[in-house]
């Protein structure tokens, strides 16, 4: 698979067949749609792409009205493993989605990016796609456009649930992993840089990896059983991953994982961490020695927690 960055210059691109979204957490619906993709991309003899954004248009408009932007299922490098490991893309064009962007009127987005850009013969959207600024390009206005094809999916219901990166959201929100996974099709990873800390686990007796992630916000936040794979292979363990409010204030999402029966050093390896099961939410405590108890019985909950 190839990775195109937003400005990188194309030079004879070939003719593709092109779908376009965000993506976010490459949930069943998404695969059903990279699927038609790759099937219609063979069928006529095309390279299948798919185009992303970065950031998410509606982070993008949050920030510029000063609002809270919908949380993360998954940074742009993750969505880049999923999207790879789908086995249906050849290319990924990844947008910047900034001001200039968003003020594109639609029809120079066709111009510009579809024809241009991707030489398009044929496109494949969702049924809710909508594009250009103030949201003004149509899937009427696409399949109006005679210079490719257009053609639309429906939603995929997964457990009478429609298959969408807002309700998997709303099941990470609440601790409901599995449904979660349900609808992912599959588990809910997060990858990341183990990043020098402020060290304080291993002076209450419990070391974790501080994991570095790009600094949005996420679904996931609490306590929760979890499987790390890196060099070691895989271990199970428990992970804290929200503002740690009894020791900062830093406003500002944090991953940290104590890996059982393991001692070494992590410091810049990457470890995918699979969130398995919530224990508990987050909370702030009286002091440290109130939290290293809490720790502690977190740790034998996720060491005697057995998946169903």
């Amino acid at each position: 698979m190839k990775i195109l960055l937003g400005g990188t210059p194309v030079q004879n691109a070939p003719p593709a067949a092109v779908t376009i979204g965000n993506f976010d957490g490459v949930h069943l619906g998404h695969r059903h749609i990279l699927q038609r993709l790759k099937s219609e991309a063979a069928a006529r003899g095309l390279q299948s792409t798919a185009v992303v954004f970065e950031p998410q248009p509606a982070e993008f408009f949050a920030r510029l009205r000063g609002s809270e932007p919908p949380p993360r299922l998954t940074p742009l490098r993750d969505k880049l493993r999923l999207l790879h490991e789908s086995g249906c893309v050849d290319n990924v064009r990844v947008l910047r989605f900034n001001r200039a962007f968003s003020q594109m009127p639609a029809e120079d987005f066709i111009e510009h990016i579809l024809q241009r850009e991707l030489d398009t013969r044929y496109l494949l959207v969702g049924d809710d796609f909508r594009f250009g600024r103030d949201r003004a390009g149509s899937f009427d206005l696409l399949q109006n456009h005679g210079g490719f094809v257009t053609e639309r999916t429906p939603s995929i219901l997964v457990a009478g649930i429609r298959a969408s990166s807002t309700a998997v959201r709303q099941a990470l929100r609440e601790g409901r992993l599995k449904e979660a996974e349900q609808i992912l099709g599959h588990g809910c990873v997060l990858s990341g840089r183990v990043a020098h800390g402020r060290k304080l686990g291993r002076t209450i007796g419990s070391p974790t990896a501080n994991i570095h992630l790009p600094p949005h916000r996420y679904a996931l936040n609490g306590v929760f059983v979890v499987e790390a794979s890196g060099t070691f292979g895989k271990r199970r363990g428990v992970a804290s991953f929200g503002l740690n409010p009894t020791v900062s204030d830093s406003g500002r999402q944090k991953l940290e994982v104590h890996l059982f029966d393991f001692s070494g050093n992590l410091y810049g390896q990457r470890l995918f961490v699979r969130f398995l099961h919530k224990l508990r939410d987050e909370e702030k405590f009286g002091d440290m020695e109130q939290l290293r108890r809490q720790i502690a019985t977190d740790i034998r909950a996720a060491k005697s927690w057995q998946s169903a």
